[in-house]
């Protein structure tokens, strides 16, 4: 085992302790851990991102679900049009990218680049939207949102986890709170029974098209479930307010680091 294969492990049981803490948010880690520590392709390592972040996510959401704080009924209204649409672009869309897109002087803007740049742009909107803070406004407690809304929120959301090949909880969980009308308790739980169907079935589409290193992925993976359930246990004496915030800032310096990475070749 190589020394980066070392770190990249431990890097994995950080994000798994992050899930476990704040419920959401460290899958964000995982594409640029395989990107820049591990030296994968942004395409491979959006993909294999997908398969842990599905892994962990159906852990975490039998637990939250032993809790009661799932409501499947409206996870699975967003589950369709979203694993739809992650699947879509993971068989086509990904795919059908040109490698090269256009070139400047001497500088090329390739599939990679633009992969990683949406990513760290996703990225700055998820750090933001952690540091802000914002409440939520009240609605009527029997408000329930057509579902042609709903649908067309899925598609969306599922198109831009599919690109980035994270699970997205960082960005359902605001929307079951703003648009379904849960609680932020339920909104984090059933967030992650659509994570873990769209990242699975957005796996699916990446096994047609790429080669997988199964060892490798499966030790990933276990070493975030590990760090999923030891930080499911800190989570009960640590505030989470304050490691929400903080994890943003970290995720906002990312997101420069990458920017500057791929378009300064910093």
């Amino acid at each position: 085992m190589t020394f980066e294969t070392t770190i990249g492990y431990a890097g994995a049981l950080f994000i798994g302790l992050v899930l476990g803490l704040l419920g959401g948010g460290g899958s964000i880690l995982t594409v640029p851990l395989l990107v820049y520590l591990l030296a994968y392709n942004p395409v491979v390592a959006t993909a294999y991102s997908l398969f842990v972040v599905g892994s962990s996510s159906l852990v975490g959401a039998f637990q939250k679900y032993k809790k009661g704080v799932v409501d499947i009924k409206i996870g699975l209204a967003f589950s369709f049009p979203s694993f739809l649409a992650v699947y879509l672009s993971r068989r086509f869309l990904v795919p059908w990218i040109p490698e090269e897109l256009f070139r400047l002087g001497t500088f090329t803007f390739t599939k990679e680049i633009l992969i990683m740049t949406f990513f760290a742009v996703i990225m700055f909107v998820a750090a933001v939207s952690m540091i802000k803070n914002q409440k939520k406004k009240k609605k009527d407690p029997d408000y329930k949102q057509a579902y042609v809304k709903t649908f067309v929120q899925g598609l969306a959301i599922g198109t831009i986890t599919g690109l980035i090949g994270a699970g997205g909880g960082f960005l359902y969980v605001p929307a079951l709170v703003l648009w379904a009308n849960l609680s932020m308790k339920k909104a984090v739980g059933t967030s992650l029974i659509i994570v873990c169907i769209n990242s699975l079935i957005g796996f699916i589409g990446d096994i047609q098209t790429l080669d997988i290193e199964w060892g490798f992925l499966l030790t990933f993976s276990a070493i975030t479930i590990l760090g999923i359930l030891i930080g499911g246990q800190l989570s009960q004496y640590i505030p989470n307010k304050a490691l929400k915030k903080g994890f943003g800032y970290l995720i906002l310096l990312m997101s420069f680091y990458i920017l500057m990475k791929e378009l300064y070749h910093f």
